[in-house]
């Protein structure tokens, strides 16, 4: 999965643009598409904010730190999400650290575990200790064997964002913020009755479309015996098959736009982000980046008045908890190579001060408790209680699993929405894989 998702929002503003690789450089400095500098007193910085608002507050987050700082540069390279992927992996599989960034986006779990192991993340939990005692309640995610490697910053969930608009042409006079699932497929048939496309999904990149089975497993599968299937490698539990009956019943309501098996998930007005913000389709699956990301999507580039909100429906009998919900986040990390310098900016990148105008720029949803009363748009805001609500937070899947994984899940989860898998193929995939590491 290589979104969001998470993933995820600094990504707010930022994933819409399906630009090319682009640099921009912090206080009038020249961008190093290289990675790290080498120089003691310059800083490499990459991150996905590269439109709008995000990219102008990132820019100026680098140059207030520059004029605390003298004689201290910052570079930012500010890029397109799937890019800055592409180009991280490559850096830390050629392992050179001078490929790799100073300060960089990390997803956490198995992605993360995979660096550690190749030595190219800095262990922060002495150097940042003051930092980390403030957002500890999200740090699991990025912390192995006991150690944090990652600062997050934006931690959130998925779930519908739906355009109220037509919901109520449609005749859906209310909408739970916990619908079950017949109460969902309820919106759905209500929805083609009045001539709406239910729902857009991006299947063209195939993670939003494993959102719903990852989803399915949170819903059926007990947090803990997730884990332990994670551990073990052993999936045989039936919550997992369960889980992708649950697919399969999603499906036969053909509820997805035309064209969803291509439909790229954020890239323009046609992307399935685009669908939503431009009124097109009746709602979305996704996570707390979508205000954000349909705010690009739009003419005047606003994010869309009508947005709601409604968590993931729940099944009768469910083996999950009720409260229990998917999502994850970004954090910084630095890079073994980096300046000590570097660990300072990380740190003031979870100040309350930066963290508030992270907020009220409906960015994401902060890590850091000075700055949650400060988002701007109340129904992003309104995801604050539901994820800090006591339930537990299952991390993507395939980030969980780690990229040779989560990639092998998320193609025979691909292959089932076109109808050339069932349920049986996706845990025997995902047991394949996990026996090959």
């Amino acid at each position: 999965m290589n979104v969001r998702r998470s993933w995820l929002a600094a990504a707010a503003v930022t994933l819409s643009a399906g630009l090319a690789l682009t640099g921009c450089a912090g206080a009038g400095n020249t961008g190093n598409t290289n990675g790290g500098s080498g120089d003691e007193n310059t800083i490499v910085w990459w991150h996905n904010s590269n439109t709008g608002e995000g990219k102008e507050y990132y820019d100026q987050v680098a140059a207030d730190f520059e004029a605390a700082h003298e004689g201290v540069t910052v570079q930012v390279e500010a890029m397109q999400h799937e890019d800055m992927l592409t180009k991280l992996q490559a850096a830390f599989q050629g392992g050179d650290a001078a490929q790799i960034p100073d300060v960089y986006m990390s997803r956490g779990g198995g992605e993360l575990k995979s660096e550690v192991e190749g030595g190219v993340v800095r262990d922060l939990t002495e150097d940042a200790a003051d930092t980390i005692s403030t957002i500890e309640s999200f740090t699991e995610q990025y912390t192995v064997d006991d150690k944090v490697y990652a600062l997050p910053y934006s931690i959130g969930i998925v779930g519908f964002w739906y355009n109220k608009d037509l919901f109520a042409a449609a005749g859906i006079d209310e909408v739970s913020p916990n619908p079950t699932w017949e109460e969902f497929t309820g919106y759905v048939d209500k929805l083609k009755a009045a001539g709406t496309a239910p729902i857009a999904v991006g299947a063209g990149d195939k993670w939003p479309a494993a959102h719903y089975w990852y989803y399915n497993v949170v819903r059926e599968c007990e947090y803990d015996v997730v884990e332990a299937a994670i551990e073990s490698g052993d999936y045989s539990d039936e919550c997992f098959l369960t889980a992708g009956e649950h697919l399969e019943e999603t499906l036969a309501l053909e509820p997805f736009n035309a064209g969803f098996l291509s439909t790229p998930a954020q890239s323009g007005p046609t992307s399935a982000s685009g669908l939503l913000a431009t009124g097109k389709v009746g709602m979305e699956l996704a996570g707390h980046w979508e205000p954000g990301v349909a705010g690009g999507l739009t003419e005047n580039g606003e994010v869309p008045p009508f947005l709601g909100w409604f968590a993931y429906p729940t099944f009768d009998g469910q083996g999950g908890a009720p409260d229990d919900q998917m999502g994850g986040g970004d954090a910084w990390s630095v890079s073994t190579g980096a300046p000590d310098i570097a660990v300072e900016f990380a740190e003031y990148l979870l100040s309350d001060e930066v963290q508030i105008g992270f907020a009220e720029l409906d960015m994401g949803l902060p890590t850091n408790p000075a700055a949650t009363d400060s988002l701007a748009n109340e129904t992003l805001a309104q995801l604050i209680p539901v994820r800090d609500g006591g339930g537990k937070t299952q991390l993507y899947l395939d980030t969980r699993l780690g990229q040779s994984v989560g990639n092998a899940l998320n193609d025979a989860i691909a292959l089932m929405f076109a109808g050339q898998a069932g349920p049986e193929d996706i845990v025997e995939a995902l047991e394949s894989a996990s026996a090959m590491g």
